[in-house]
């Protein structure tokens, strides 16, 4: 058996389900017998995530939360596919139990998954602490090549190129996570007209077509349980598609604070992204680049647009929270760090400008 997980929880009352359809559905179509322990991991901002524990396996299952309907945000038949078609090439996915698309067991599609056992590096997560710096920059070197690793996944021999659109795929999600804001905008947040019209008008072609996770951090990373400077898994694949490489590294780091920051961004840092040891965003951009052999001319474009999206990703988990649509309290100052990241773009844009003058 297991050790129970530091982010498992209790369910919240809101996020339960039918542990008994869960238990007949998964008897009925993996075999596995008897009724789980549940409980709920505490990370998810978006889908939602349970460990369900056997006396002999943990297991994992991810459902959107209630009142979701099925889009690219969550769709876990696709996540499931991406999950399973990955995993011929790339071993750093959990392997996949099953998928359940019938609405009766649940309420809306599921799917369940092996719990990859080992240490993710959260907040200031106490292992990160008990690496010296040497170790800590193997260890994040190691997890860039994670990254690099997936954009040199041939998508057509795994059948991942199913989820490329074609090219375009940089203009798509600059007018796609622009008109996601404007959706969920509320009125304590600021409008991003600057920025939206800055990257609108600054944006470069696709360098490259490959699979992309959306959503690369060290706390979607499982590291060794024996040696915690081996990476063993990528988690939450809820967002990867076919598409432009350096997006996904903008978006990636975007969550990426590091120790000389100001202490608004420190405030904000979920990862110990800052530790000594660790590589500045500067010097992930370098590597990356050196590794993969890409031109990072333009970082400007793909820094920007990831402090955009995440702002977006911040502003719809708080719209959720703004209209009663969840009661979690961990949402109720999201709208303040979207009004920052909104004055960190800004300051970007002036000092970007100011060098291409």
């Amino acid at each position: 058996m297991s050790d129970l997980p530091d982010n498992a929880r209790a369910v919240r009352d809101e996020d339960a389900f039918d542990v008994a359809a869960v238990a007949a559905w998964l008897h009925d179509h993996a075999g596995i017998d008897g009724v789980p322990e549940v409980r709920q991991f505490s990370g998810g901002a978006s889908n939602l995530t349970y460990l369900l524990r056997y006396p002999d396996r943990d297991l994992v299952l991810r459902r959107p939360p209630a009142g979701a309907k099925p889009s690219s945000g969550h769709d876990m038949s696709r996540e499931y596919r991406i999950q399973s078609l990955l995993s011929t090439a790339y071993p750093h996915v959990p392997a996949m139990i099953g998928l359940c698309t019938d609405p009766s067991v649940l309420g809306s599609d599921f799917y369940v998954m092996e719990r990859v056992r080992g240490t993710i590096l959260r907040g200031d997560a106490a292992a990160a602490h008990e690496l010296t710096p040497e170790q800590v920059r193997t260890l994040c070197t190691r997890i860039v090549d994670l990254l690099v690793e997936l954009h040199g996944v041939d998508t057509a021999a795994t059948g991942l190129d199913e989820f490329s659109r074609g090219s375009g795929y940089v203009a798509r999600q600059v007018a796609g996570w622009t008109a996601r804001y404007a959706k969920a905008r509320t009125d304590n947040v600021p409008d991003f007209a600057r920025v939206t019209r800055w990257l609108d008008g600054t944006q470069p072609a696709d360098v490259a077509s490959v699979l992309v996770h959306g959503d690369f951090r060290l706390d979607n990373v499982v590291l060794d349980e024996n040696d915690p400077l081996t990476p063993v898994a990528v988690l939450d694949w809820e967002l990867a598609t076919v598409g432009d490489p350096l997006m996904d590294l903008g978006s990636s780091l975007a969550y990426w604070v590091q120790a000389d920051d100001d202490p608004m961004l420190l405030a904000t840092k979920r990862q110990p992204s800052d530790l000594p040891g660790m590589l500045t965003r500067r010097e992930i951009v370098d590597y990356y680049a050196a590794k993969t052999g890409l031109s990072v001319d333009n970082w400007g474009f793909y820094e920007v647009f990831g402090l955009f999206r995440l702002a977006v990703i911040a502003q719809q988990i708080y719209y959720r929270y703004h209209h009663g649509q969840t009661t979690n309290p961990a949402f109720k100052d999201f709208w303040m760090v979207v009004g920052y990241l909104d004055s960190r773009c800004n300051a970007l844009i002036d000092r970007y400008e100011k060098e291409n003058r």
